[in-house]
C-alpha cells in the first residue's frame, strides 16, 4: 500500500465534501493501492469550525505543508492567490487538480504548459459534478463540432424561476441569498461572469484553444427589464441565462447572455438546479448532457474523480491541439 500525501487548499463548501469523500471512499482507493494521507488543509481561520466526516486533518492558513506533497487540490476559488500556490507546485513536479473556472479561464497561458503535460485536472470547474470536461476533451472531438449551447449557473436559473412564479428580480434574488445560492455580492453570478468563465473553459476544450475570455461576450440577468419573465412565459417561451459557442466572421465567438427560449426546445425543459451543456455536432447531431451543477459534494464528486483517474495513471484532459473549422454554411 502506497501512502499518497494529499495538500488541500480550501475547506468551504466543497473542501469539506472532498475530505468527506476521501473518506468515504478510502475502499476504492485502497482498492488501487493507495492510502491517502491529507498533509494540511489551507484556511483563512484554523480556529473556525469545519463539518466533515473522517479524521481530523492539519488545519493552517500557511501553505508550507505544499512542499512534501503528492498532488495539490485547490477548491479555494479567485485568481491570483491559488495560481501563486498551484503554478509552483506544477513546476516543482506536482499534479494538480483544481475546480477554479476563475483560474483556468483567466490565467489559462500560465497553466497550459502543465495541461499539456497531463498534470493538471479540472473536471470539477464546470457542471460540477455532471463529466462535461472528459467527453469534450475524447470522443466529442471526432466529430465536427457546430454550436454549443449550455445552461451553467445554477443561481441564474433559480432567480429566474422564481420570476416565472410571479416574484421580482430583488425579491427572487434575496430568496437565492438566504438559500446559500448567491453570494453578497451575487455580481459574479447575476452579471453573467461566472458563466462567462465555465464557457471560456468549455470554448477551449473543442473549439478553438486560443479562445481568450476577454472575448466573451456578457450580459447578466441582473438589467432585465420588470416583468420580461411573465411576458415570455404568457409567449410560450423561458428567459434563460444562455452560454454559446456560435461560428462568426472571423472564428469562433462565446457570448453568455439572457435569452428567449421556447417552451418546447429541450434546452428550456431544463430546470432550476440544474446545468445542461448541449452540442450541435456535423456527424452526431444533438449531443446533451444535463445534471446538478452545484453543491458541495456534487462538486467534491469531480474532484475525486479526477483523483481516481490520476491513480490509475488516465492523465488530466489535454488541450486542443488546433481550432476546429467553422461549419460550412448552410444551402
Amino acid at each position: 500500500m502506497k501512502t499518497l500525501k494529499i495538500g488541500l487548499l480550501g475547506c468551504g463548501t466543497v473542501g469539506s465534501g472532498v475530505l468527506t469523500l476521501l473518506h468515504r471512499r478510502r475502499d476504492l482507493i485502497g482498492a488501487l493501492g493507495y492510502r491517502v494521507q491529507v498533509e494540511g488543509v489551507l484556511v483563512r481561520d484554523p480556529l473556525k469550525p469545519r463539518s466533515f466526516e473522517g479524521p481530523d486533518v492539519p488545519l493552517t492558513d500557511s501553505p508550507h505543508f505544499l512542499e512534501g506533497v503528492d498532488v495539490v487540490i485547490e477548491v479555494m476559488g479567485g485568481v491570483e492567490r491559488p495560481l501563486g500556490m498551484v503554478r509552483p507546485a506544477l513546476e516543482a513536479g506536482r499534479t494538480v487538480i483544481t475546480a477554479n473556472k476563475a483560474m483556468l479561464a483567466e490565467r489559462w497561458e500560465d497553466l497550459e504548459p502543465f495541461a499539456r503535460q497531463g498534470r493538471l485536472y479540472y473536471e470539477a470547474s464546470v457542471m460540477a459534478g455532471t463529466p462535461v470536461i472528459a467527453p469534450l476533451a475524447t470522443v466529442a472531438r471526432g466529430s465536427q463540432p457546430k454550436s454549443l449551447r449550455a445552461i451553467l449557473n445554477g443561481t441564474c436559473a433559480y432567480i429566474l424561476a422564481r420570476m416565472e412564479q410571479g416574484l421580482g428580480y430583488a425579491e427572487a434574488l434575496l430568496h437565492a441569498q438566504d438559500l446559500g445560492y448567491a453570494e453578497d455580492p451575487p455580481t459574479l453570478d447575476v452579471g453573467g461572469f461566472d458563466a462567462a468563465h465555465k464557457l471560456t473553459v468549455l470554448a477551449r476544450m473543442l473549439f478553438d484553444p486560443t479562445f481568450r475570455y476577454a472575448d466573451v461576450q456578457v450580459q447578466g440577468i441582473d438589467a432585465l427589464p420588470d416583468g420580461v419573465v411573465l411576458e415570455a412565459r404568457a409567449r410560450g417561451e423561458r428567459v434563460m441565462l444562455v452560454g454559446s459557442v456560435t461560428p462568426g466572421e472571423r472564428g469562433w465567438q462565446a457570448r453568455v447572455a439572457p435569452e428567449f427560449v421556447s417552451a418546447d426546445l429541450p434546452l428550456a425543459q431544463v430546470r432550476d438546479g440544474r446545468n445542461a451543456l448541449h452540442l450541435e455536432t456535423e456527424e452526431n447531431g444533438l449531443l446533451a448532457i444535463e445534471g446538478a451543477g452545484a453543491g458541495g459534494l456534487v462538486t467534491a464528486s469531480a474532484v475525486l474523480g479526477d483523483l481516481i483517474a490520476y491513480l490509475q495513471g488516465v492523465p488530466g484532459p489535454l488541450p486542443l491541439a488546433a481550432a476546429a473549422p467553422l461549419p460550412a454554411p448552410a444551402n
